[in-house]
């Protein structure tokens, strides 16, 4: 099993003046620690869980390309990138910037998009649900031809035409920058997972199991190896100030694993401080990496 870092809150004691050095710390922190993947949200304002939409909010991919310069190692992404937020072919041509420039270790996180508010805030298009699905199933095509070295053809579909789907320099990492869809839908988002992925996210919750099973099955459907698809779970990594949640953390993830979870990403409480990341580094990753 992994550990991943998500960095979803940029309101910290110093504010934004001290944002680009802490960012940088922690950076080099998760890097050093043994962390296998480093992601940042694709939203514009905060979320309502976490604070009020006027708490601070970096845009995604800038972030990303900043952390790459900090790093070495890590793997990085949005977790998940609004599909209706960057036209695909702008997408692909970012996550392919973002692997170029950081040595082969950028994955496309993706998925339907759902912050009405925020969208509708600053002018962003949210079509309905299924419309969203469908522009990300044609994402998600569009992606995969920009990164085949022998098809620059055009691309006709409902919602996006292309008329050549060139993308040079290509990525490093080949075939393409591993896929990972957001979302535990059973009807849409676990088929495109089925079809695309080479990941799915999914939530710790008393339906997990429901949902390893529903993805199996659309993989049985579609004739896909559900062994080759990487089962990631969101959850919170708190390992308490003096390590005192080590223990119950290490049982929940030892139980995941047995679910056939191979990584688990979250939010760290006060990862601004950098004290939470390196009781992870100590006392948990060493320990999950046999799992």
């Amino acid at each position: 099993m992994r550990l991943g870092l998500h960095v979803s809150d940029f309101t910290w004691p110093g504010g934004p003046p001290s944002l680009a050095q802490d960012l940088a710390r922690i950076a080099r922190t998760a890097d050093d620690g043994g962390f296998a993947m480093l992601s940042v949200m694709d939203h514009v304002w905060q979320i309502a869980h976490i604070g009020p939409p006027e708490h601070e909010m970096l845009e995604a991919y800038t972030t990303l390309g900043y952390l790459a310069a900090h790093s070495e190692r890590i793997d990085l992404l949005a977790w998940v990138t609004a599909v209706v937020y960057r036209e695909p072919g702008l997408l692909a041509k970012t996550v392919t910037t973002l692997d170029v420039l950081s040595g082969g270790r950028a994955w496309l996180g993706i998925g339907a998009a759902w912050n009405d508010e925020e969208s509708h805030g600053l002018g962003l298009p949210f079509p309905p649900v299924a419309e969203r699905f469908e522009r990300l199933d044609e994402a998600l095509r569009i992606c995969t031809q920009m990164w085949d070295d022998e098809d620059d053809s055009a691309f006709s579909g409902t919602h996006y035409t292309l008329s050549r789907t060139l993308n040079s320099p290509q990525s490093l990492r080949r075939p393409h920058p591993p896929i990972l869809i957001g979302g535990g839908g059973e009807r849409k988002t676990l088929r495109l997972v089925a079809q695309y992925a080479q990941a799915c996210n999914l939530f710790n919750g008393p339906d997990l199991e429901r949902k390893l099973d529903v993805l199996r099955g659309h993989c049985e459907a579609l004739g896909r190896d559900y062994d080759e698809i990487d089962k990631t779970v969101m959850m919170s990594l708190d390992p308490g100030k003096d390590g005192e949640k080590v223990p119950a953390l290490l049982e929940q993830l030892a139980r995941l694993a047995g679910l056939g979870i191979v990584h688990v990403h979250g939010s760290v409480p006060g990862v601004a401080s950098i004290a939470p990341l390196d009781l992870l580094a100590e006392r948990v990753i060493p320990q999950i990496a046999q799992l």
